[in-house]
């Protein structure tokens, strides 16, 4: 009857042979006595700043912002709250309730060209704003005022209003989804309770948030974006009876990209668009800076460009066709550019002299004309659409009056009605469309 029981009991120190020296090796927590006679409490790593995948777009948008923008744009921060609706009993709130701190983080990052305004709490202001009304809050140091019989010397702070600064826009909104295991899979094989397993499961979630002009109350621009976390778990189990003596013996891993962290990045990127929407600097080309997306390290996709006669007539179906092909700006030669004021489609003086000049080297040789804006002009895709007909529409009339053959002029590019991107061309400008006239 001893033999069954040693054999037990070895087969338990062999176990614990393997298995404690590598449990022992998963943690790494140094412990630290922090005052005499108490007990050492176990230290982990050091603080640190909160860094997230969007901080080297936000480093490339502010220095955009601070290249264009000669006085700081002042927004605050109202509730950006969870609207989910999604809670645990024994965790809470699945979904973090600081969005609006996320948010004011965000637009810190933006120091410099970005003033952030206080409007989330302002408790302590305004309370120390009413113990000056009551002539009880003071600095230490005696202040003159004015009185019936002159100055005296008083040591409350004097207040005469308007020392609180004003902003221009305030974000508000909300995380509005929460979709749990919207797609998962796996897969789990055992012979005689011996085995392996492996799955995975993805779950999303969604903000909106919308930025308005703080005097007018009118919403200026709305995001809405979602994003997905796709979580995994492998592992190894064995399930054994050894004499009277049970085994369970389990090894695995699983992660899972942070909620939390993926719910403040989604934030941050939205507020980055916002904020460039008031401000008339496109983030795209910076947003494809995180390092999380997939379109820095990918070529980016280029299309031909598409060529057709372009006459007043015709310039709403070269628009239609157009907009059937989206385009990034292929590029452009070195030739002549026709300067719009915002939002506006009129030729002034100067830009009637310039296709005076553009109309006779045409007669000689092909001229490419770019058709530009300020880049301070940001309008919705299908506003900016509609203008660029009417200044296409508006060039090609002037050329014809000055004896350019309708069918000499060809349409060479502009961007598709659905591109939100701001195609930047010389310093200050956006580049429009591109025409080719003669030839």
């Amino acid at each position: 009857m001893l033999a069954p029981v040693i054999g037990a009991r070895r087969v338990r120190l062999l176990l614990s042979a393997l298995v404690l020296p590598g449990l022992s090796g998963c943690v790494s927590l140094r412990q630290q006595r922090l005052a005499p006679g108490e007990e050492p409490v176990l230290i982990g790593g050091a603080a640190r700043d909160n860094r997230t995948p969007m901080d080297p777009a936000f480093a490339c948008f502010s220095a955009e912002l601070s290249a264009v923008r000669h006085k700081p744009v002042v927004i605050a921060v109202g509730d950006v709250r969870d609207f989910t609706g999604k809670y645990s009993v024994s965790e809470g709130t699945a979904i973090t309730q600081g969005g609006a701190l996320m948010v004011s983080s965000a637009l810190g990052k933006l120091a410099g060209p970005v003033t952030l305004a206080e409007r989330f709490d302002p408790t302590i202001g305004e309370r120390e704003l009413g113990y000056t009304d009551r002539r009880q809050l003071g600095d230490g140091s005696p202040h003159n005022v004015g009185g019936a019989n002159g100055p005296s010397s008083v040591p409350w702070l004097p207040y005469y209003g308007g020392s609180i600064a004003a902003s221009d826009y305030y974000i508000v909104g909300g995380i509005t989804e929460l979709n749990y295991n919207i797609r998962s899979g796996g897969a789990e094989v055992r012979i005689g309770q011996v085995g392996p397993k492996v799955r995975t499961y993805t779950q999303s979630v969604a903000i909106d948030l919308r930025i308005v002009d703080t005097r007018s109350l009118l919403v200026a621009r709305t995001v809405s974006l979602t994003k997905q976390f796709t979580g995994y778990e492998v592992g190894f189990n064995t399930f054994r009876f050894f004499g009277s003596d049970l085994f369970d013996v389990n090894i695995g891993a699983k992660g899972q990209e942070p909620l939390q962290l993926g719910i403040r990045t989604t934030l941050e990127e939205a507020t980055m668009r916002l904020v460039g929407a008031v401000a008339g600097v496109d983030p795209q080309g910076c947003i494809a800076m995180q390092s999380w997306n997939p379109a820095i390290t990918l070529p980016p996709i280029r299309f031909a460009e598409r060529t057709g006669p372009v006459a007043k007539g015709l310039v709403d179906d070269a628009a239609q066709a157009l907009n059937t092909l989206p385009q990034t700006n292929p590029g452009r030669s070195d030739g002549a550019a026709l300067m719009f004021e915002p939002g506006s489609s009129d030729l002034g003086g100067s830009a009637l002299a310039a296709l005076d000049r553009i109309a006779n080297a045409a007669r000689t040789a092909p001229v490419e004309l770019r058709i530009v804006a300020r880049d301070i002009e940001v309008l919705e895709p299908a506003k900016r659409d509609a203008l660029t007909d009417q200044r296409i529409a508006a060039v090609v009339d002037a050329l014809t009056a000055r004896g350019v053959a309708k069918g000499k002029i060809a349409l060479r590019w502009r961007p598709a009605s659905s591109d939100t991107t701001l195609h930047r061309g010389d310093a200050g400008a956006q580049d429009l469309a591109r025409l080719r006239i003669g030839g």
